[in-house]
């Protein structure tokens, strides 16, 4: 991977956007990749928007920020709205097809939009608390940036406390990246 991969990850505080971010980071860090992960949101942490900006690449990555995106995620309607500015005819553009009204908010100059029904799957088939963990399944699926057997090593590390406490989350949560990347593939 020659060419450092520019991330956007948005949603509403507390839909773990920015959890995902991290173990994204820390998967390409065990690979031997370079990553930046830098969190934007306000004082709101839990109910405004928020922003994990992710840069992965082979070389050091000069900027902490970018301005257009490889894959923009949005995850909320006010997602969907705040993030059109990291769009541009190179950026896929994925967003959560349960969010309603936002058909005319939807960039109108992205390389191609994904509308993947995340929500939906994380309710009927998996459980609502893995819903940011199918995003996650759905960015590695779109991007390459790191392998999913790194990225569940790196769920491992994150969430390993919980999981000897409460063994069957680890399938699930393994099921839900593995059910992401499948959405991705469906398209």
């Amino acid at each position: 991977m020659a060419k450092v991969v520019k991330i956007a990850l948005a949603g509403e505080g507390g839909q773990g956007v920015q959890s995902v971010a991290e173990i994204i980071a820390e998967a390409a860090n065990e690979e031997g990749r370079e990553a930046i992960y830098i969190p934007n949101f306000g004082v709101e942490q839990r109910g405004g928007v928020s922003i994990a900006f992710l840069q992965i690449g082979d070389e050091p990555i000069g900027s902490p920020k970018f301005e257009k995106g490889d894959i923009v995620v949005a995850l909320s309607d006010r997602a969907v709205r705040r993030t059109r500015q990291y769009v541009d005819e190179n950026t896929i553009f994925v967003y959560d097809s349960s969010i309603e009204g936002v058909e005319q908010d939807l960039p109108t100059n992205a390389k191609k939009i994904l509308a993947i029904p995340a929500l939906e799957v994380a309710k009927k088939e998996l459980h609502p608390r893995v819903f940011n963990v199918i995003i996650m399944g759905a960015v590695l699926e779109a991007t390459r940036v790191v392998s999913m057997e790194q990225a569940k090593k790196a769920i491992e590390k994150k969430l390993g406390y919980k999981f000897e406490k409460a063994p069957e989350l680890r399938e699930l949560n393994y099921k839900a990246i593995d059910r992401g990347a499948s959405l991705v593939r469906e398209q």
